[in-house]
């Protein structure tokens, strides 16, 4: 049964790099997906477990679906947030959901955000400009469906405790 509870925001703050732009210096399409992964990422790590000690276990989490809505693109040099929280989870399934917002517009030598750690859900900062998810599936090395909870018991009573707030 997928636990329908969303954890609190996890904030990863980020500047655009020339490098994720358009010559137009609007960020490609298919870097909002990257910062997505970004996000996920940072968000295990705040949970208290690397990702790569997920995968040493012999457990992987490949993306089974994706979904990503645009409003207003990101640009060069923006000050963005990445915002990511667990919306479901169970035994064998993961949800994430993801906004990018924009903290922050070109200044000629000011540094990236910093202080963001987590929020609630209308604490968020900034203007919204992308938002969406990707839902995961835990499967073992062989790629066959793994449950978590027999798996890998701590990290499952893990991700239920920050997900629960327990």
């Amino acid at each position: 049964m997928m636990e329908k509870q969303a954890s609190r925001w996890h904030l990863h703050p980020q500047r655009v790099r020339y490098q994720e732009t358009d010559q137009m210096q609007v960020v490609f399409h298919g870097n909002y997906v990257n910062w997505f992964e970004i996000g996920r990422t940072e968000w295990v790590r705040s949970a208290g477990i690397p990702y790569a000690a997920i995968e040493q276990q012999g457990l992987l989490l490949p993306v089974t679906e994706l979904q990503c809505r645009f409003l207003r693109p990101a640009r060069y040099d923006n000050q963005i947030v990445i915002c990511t929280r667990v919306t479901e989870f169970s035994t064998v399934r993961l949800t994430f959901e993801s906004q990018i917002r924009l903290v922050g517009e070109t200044r000629e030598g000011e540094p990236s955000p910093t202080g963001f750690t987590e929020a609630s859900s209308d604490e968020l900062p900034g203007e919204l400009l992308v938002e969406g998810g990707t839902r995961h599936v835990w499967v073992g090395a062989d790629f066959r469906p793994a449950r978590l909870d027999k798996a890998a018991p701590e990290l499952y009573a893990l991700i239920q405790q920050v997900v629960l707030g327990e």
